[in-house]
């Protein structure tokens, strides 16, 4: 039986969202641990390596848009994948500041043009009756991805920085570039069809298919898309979500660490369990999220977010622990896949690397100030818990923004 090429995608996908996450997104905190004792770095100044990379991806986001739409993703990642590798070595032979600042651009560089924007374009023009679901499905290797944090606990502890930063990048070039011949631009260039289904066919899940199924979605052009209300409220919405993500990414392991009397390894593994959890959000957003309101799931898992950092910030015993991994992996893995499928959902494939492009500017806004508010909150006050306060209450306001972002009225031609 012919395997439909867009599973294919998917998959190459998958394993990219897993190399991201489990040797950087993920395991950054377990660096920021082993630098801060080492060098004595601030955490400031730590924090301002993944500020940085989230203000590239901001800046290089309507640029990528813009190739996407007319390009494509192949070429695109096949140099993300070589830079991404390239800068991980390159922090392998850091002695300053300036060199970690410039090591993390390089590999800031390598993430946007072989990370989780180009993926998903490419993957939203590959699906449309099972765009949640394909989403959700890649997104598994993000939470996989977390699987791997004891493992580079244990590099890091055992083999040093240097040598983990040395053997990721080779790792990274070695898996990559094979994969990113995968990537084509849309299934009619190698006479395939949406979902896999010839337009005449009925879908092999008709049964349990919408009745009547969506009829095709409008399509926007960026501007078009900038003037509705729905593209702010989600931007908006979105980055709420990334304030709690990029800080408990950063620093949830030295708040364990530092401020309730964990091991770097011990942390880890509540890493883990928050990983396990994202994995069992993203196979139920596989499941749900084309059959449910989207826009509704986010908003619930909004609340879950602050309910998650709040355990963190004052676990007063491991079961706080465990409620944080639970609750904050479970939504991060719920909702991230049904942020991008909304968009296509509600803005059509017309422009939608540029609507997405344009997006990351306001999203970067979360990614970047929730690591360094949470960063210099704890160097004034000596813990986290100020920092980490403030952001869940933000995260839960930003419940609302979802809620309220209904699908925009057809665009005027």
């Amino acid at each position: 039986m012919k395997i439909f090429h867009g599973w294919r995608i998917v998959a190459a996908g998958a394993t990219f969202q897993f190399l991201h996450a489990g040797l950087l997104l993920q395991a950054f905190g377990a660096y920021v641990a082993a630098l801060s004792d080492e060098r004595g770095w601030s955490k400031t100044a730590l924090a301002g390596g993944a500020a940085l990379q989230s203000i590239e991806g901001a800046l290089l986001g309507p640029a990528l848009g813009w190739i996407m739409d007319r390009f494509g993703a192949r070429a695109m990642v096949q140099t993300g994948v070589l830079a991404f590798g390239l800068g991980f070595i390159a922090l392998s032979q850091i002695d300053s500041m300036g060199g970690f600042y410039a090591a993390l651009l390089v590999i800031a560089i390598g993430t946007s043009l072989a990370g989780y924007f180009p993926l998903t374009v490419t993957v939203v023009h590959w699906f449309r009756r099972k765009r949640a679901r394909a989403l959700s499905i890649m997104s598994t290797g993000l939470a996989l991805g977390g699987l791997a944090v004891p493992a580079v606990a244990w590099t890091l502890q055992t083999w040093g920085w240097r040598t983990t930063a040395f053997a990721s990048g080779v790792l990274i070039m070695a898996v990559g570039l094979p994969l990113a011949r995968l990537l084509h631009r849309r299934p009619s260039d190698i006479g395939e069809f949406e979902d896999g289904i010839p337009p005449t066919a009925a879908p092999p899940d008709a049964a349990t298919a919408p009745t009547p199924p969506e009829p095709p979605p409008p399509q926007y052009s960026a501007a078009q898309a900038l003037r509705t209300p729905a593209f702010w409220l989600l931007a908006l919405g979105h980055g709420s979500a990334l304030l709690v993500v990029a800080s408990v990414n950063v620093h949830a392991i030295s708040h364990m660490k530092e401020g309730l009397g964990y091991t770097v390894a011990e942390a880890s593994w509540v890493i883990t369990l928050m990983t396990l959890c994202q994995l069992l959000g993203v196979l139920t957003g596989a499941a749900v999220g084309d059959r449910f309101d989207k826009r509704l799931i986010a908003a619930g898992c909004m609340l879950a977010h602050m309910a998650g950092l709040l355990m963190l910030t004052y676990a007063g015993s491991p079961a706080w622990l465990v409620a944080f991994a639970v609750l904050h992996g479970t939504a991060w893995g719920l909702r991230g896949p049904m942020m991008q499928a909304i968009r296509a959902d509600y803005f059509g494939l017309q422009a939608i690397g540029m609507i997405m492009g344009l997006s990351a500017v306001i999203i970067a806004g979360g990614q970047v100030a929730g690591p360094m508010l949470a960063g210099v909150l704890a160097d004034l006050t000596g813990n986290y818990r100020a920092g980490f306060t403030v952001l869940a209450l933000l995260a839960g306001a930003g419940s609302l923004l979802f809620f309220l972002a209904r699908r925009p009225q057809p665009a005027s031609q």
